[in-house]
Order: C-alpha cells, then structure tokens, then sequence
C-alpha cells in the first residue's frame, strides 16, 4: 500500500511539471491567437459586408467597385464571422425601406419636376446630399439671394447690439431699399431684419461698412467665408447682390451658404419672420412660400435684369428639412411654383434613414495574444441619410475591418471603417474605434491560467482513480 501511495505522488508530481513546462511552451503560442494575421493596420486583409438593402447579394458576387478594391462579398466575410457581425446594419435599411414604402402606400419614386427656371438645387440640410439639380454648378447671377452671405458674415464677424450709423454711401444706394437716411442709428440686428425681410440694399451696405470697414473689405470677408464652405464657383463683390461685373455664384453653393446659415438661430428667426418692424419702417417678407407651403420657414427672394426670379426656400416635413434654391425664373409666380414643385418632390421621394448609431456594436474581433479574446468596434457617430425607395434597395455596405488584432489594443482608437455605396459612390463612411483597452498577455497570465486549469481538474476529479 505505502510503495502505491508512494507511485501515485510520482505520477501526480511529474503529470504537474509536465503540464507546466508543456503550457509554457503552447499557450504564449495559442492563448489568444486564432491566426498569425495582424489588423489592417499591420497588413491584414481588406473584408466588407456588401448587401442591397432589399435583396442579399449571392456569394462570391459583387459591383466592380468592389472587386477593384479586392473586398470580399459579404456572404463570405459573414460566414466566416457569422456570430461576431453586427446583422442589424443593414437590416436598418431593410426596415427603413420597408417603412418608408408603407407611409407612401408602397408608391414607386417620384419622377423629377419640369421646372421653369435656368438652375435649381434641392438639397437635405444635415448631409448636405444633393436630391435634385438643373446647372446646379453652373456660373450665374443670383441678386439678393447674395444677401443670405452678408447675413451669415454679420452675424459671424459683430454684435447683434452693436450701433450702426447709415452713411451717405449706403443712403444713395438705389433698388430694394427701406429709405435709410444718412446719420441714422439702428442696431446691427434691426438692419439685419430690414435685409432679410425687405431684402433692403441701403441695409446691406451699412452692415457691410460697419462689420468689414468698407464695402470693399466686406466682400473679402464673404470671399474668405465661401472659400471655407466650400462655395469654390462665387464671387462676392457687393453685399446686395445688384449686378456688377465679376459677381456671381451658383445654385449649389448658395444651398451651402443657406446650410451654414441656418446653423444660428437669429438668423432662422429672422427669415420665418412674416412681418417686423424698426423705428420708422414697417418690415414685410418678399418670399411667397411663407404661410403658403406647409412647413416652410425661409429663406430669401432675389430679383435683377441679369439673374431674373431667385427664390431660396427651405422647409421641414417628417423629420427632415430640405434646401431649395431656384434661379432664374421668368416672374415670381414661376420661381414659387418651381419651389413647391422641388420641396414636394423631395418630401414625397425621400426619407431619413438611420443606418448606425454612434456607439453601436458593429463587429467583434479577435485580439492576438491579448488578455480577452475578443475587443468590440464601434461606430465613431450616427449615420443618417435621405434616400429613395430605389436607393434603399441598392444600397451596398462596404467595410475594411481586420480578422484579428494584435495585443495591445487602447481604447478610442480607429481599427476600420464602414462605408454606405450607392452605385459605385461612397454616401457617407463611418469610423470603427476601439471599445476597450486590452493589455498583452505575459507568462504570470500564462501561470495563472495553468493553475486554473489544474484546481478545476482536481475539482473534477481527474485523479481520482490513480
């Protein structure tokens, strides 16, 4: 009996040392690692969900955009990962598709208005995603419409209290005019209400004389301010918009300056704004649509020999405003009517999809020798676009996230991206961050997994019958 108990230490001590040294040899290889692949980062694979947002793409296809760029399709990348891709991504456009069919009675789209006007534009405020254009980039005169940069580059650049006094230069101005005489007083916010109301050019250059020093030097401002914006096709050399040589703009980049403007507040108020009044003038908006089109709220009319009927419009209807800019337009009653035909177009047309929230789960991925095996991506922000029915069916995701991550991962760092194609153009792309620190692993995790293991086989009772 003593030379059986005596065997069995034997046996248990040298089953010990041999797990021990057999561990240190295998885990630092195996604990955490599924393959010997880096994160895109370090040269690992480029993979993406592809998918209509109707129809799931078969395996092995895919748009030329995507085999150019040497993606996978999305059933490959899913089956590989199928429990650790988030399934709800595209399922949200699935769903939105589906709701936006039932709140048109499943409707096919819209075909675009015939418009009577030289260009227009219709735009989604919060993508900035153009819906519809006619010379939406094309070079033309746009009158007082020009008063929407003057407004954003006041309120920008001086106090809304600040006095201002009306010099001779403004006074003698002629066209659309309030009657301002030289020498008087106003503060900058109630010349600001008589430029965008009664679209007053005698307003226009005082504010322009008291924020920029001159006419001259004002137009250097709205230069430098279209420049930033991204209005790359203006030119600024009045504040009024009368024409002159060498001034000019287009209809996209007037739905851009309109976007910016829109960001304050007193500016939204002013041009929702019927009727006003300032010491010794009654103020009454020019813009038609105002009280005669459901939910339309802005912006500014604009009229001159050269640029004929301008009309920027915007109005908010199922959770999303749209821009609409018309120019040239014979009389006042065609700009209105090609305005209302734009708005409807894009509210009967398109819908506001969420696609991803921020912070949301899109992925989860191994981490090579690493602490957890797994580390959560997430989306760095909300992804929210306007589209059509036929686009929600055609929108494809495209993703690069790596198969695995090396040890050590930190928190809020990039490790790929998502983005939205629709027929070979990228919509809108969203970052995937990191969601957690996760440190390498060293030999005392190792030692301690060893022993972990061991105390659970004991409490099993491995060797009980030794």
């Amino acid at each position: 009996m003593m030379e059986l108990r005596y065997n069995r230490k034997i046996i248990c001590f040298a089953v010990v040392i041999y797990s021990v040294l057999a561990g240190l040899a295998i885990l630092p290889m195996e604990y955490g690692a599924y393959d010997d692949r880096g994160s895109s980062a370090d040269g690992g694979t480029d993979t993406t969900v592809c998918g209509s947002a109707g129809s799931d793409i078969p395996e092995g296809e895919g748009s030329g955009a995507d085999r150019a760029f040497g993606f996978v399709s999305a059933e490959v990348t899913q089956s590989f990962y199928a429990s650790e891709r988030n399934p709800d991504i595209m399922a949200s456009a699935r769903s939105a598709s589906r709701t936006g069919d039932r709140a048109r009675g499943a409707k096919a789209d819209v075909e675009p208005p015939s418009i009577n006007a030289m260009a227009a534009v219709v735009v989604e405020e919060s993508t900035g995603r153009i819906l519809y254009d006619k010379n939406a980039l094309a070079r033309r005169s746009i009158a007082s419409t020009t008063k929407i940069m003057t407004a954003l580059v006041a309120l920008e650049n001086a106090n809304v209290d600040d006095e201002v006094v009306v010099s001779k230069r403004a006074a003698g101005i002629g066209g659309s005019t309030i009657g301002l005489r030289q020498g008087e007083k106003y503060t900058l916010r109630e010349l600001l209400y008589a430029l965008l109301l009664n679209s007053a050019n005698d307003a226009a250059i005082a504010i322009a004389e008291h924020v920029g020093g001159s006419v001259e030097g004002f137009a250097v401002m709205m230069n430098k301010r279209a420049a930033s914006l991204g209005a790359v096709n203006s030119n600024f050399v009045t504040p009024h918009g009368l024409d002159r040589e060498n001034q000019y703009s287009t209809a996209y980049d007037v739905a851009l300056i309109t976007i910016e403007a829109l960001k304050h507040p007193l500016f939204c108020e002013m041009v929702s704004t019927v009727s006003s009044y300032i010491p010794g003038h009654n103020l009454y908006n020019t813009n038609e649509l105002l009280g005669s089109y459901p939910g339309a709220d802005g912006v500014k009319t604009g009229y001159t020999g050269k640029a004929g009927r301008c009309l920027v419009s915007t109005a908010k209807k199922n959770g999303m405003r749209l821009i609409s800019v018309v120019l040239g337009s014979p009389t006042r009653s065609a700009r209105a009517e090609a305005s209302r035909r734009l708005l409807d177009y894009g509210f009967e047309n398109f819908r506001m999809y969420k696609l991803m929230s921020k912070g949301e789960v899109y992925a989860k991925i191994p981490v090579y020798r690493g602490v957890s095996e797994y580390v959560a991506l997430r989306a760095d922000r909300d992804i929210v676009l306007p589209l059509s029915r036929r686009e929600a069916e055609m929108l494809k995701v495209r993703e690069l996230v790596p198969d695995i991550v090396n040890a050590p991962v930190h928190a809020g760092s990039v490790s790929g991206y998502v983005e939205f194609v629709l027929e070979g153009r990228v919509l809108a792309q969203n970052m995937l961050t990191v969601s957690e620190d996760i440190r390498k692993t060293n030999y005392l995790d190792y030692l301690s997994l060893i022993f972990e293991a061991w105390g659970r086989m004991f409490r099993e009772g491995i060797f009980a019958d030794l």
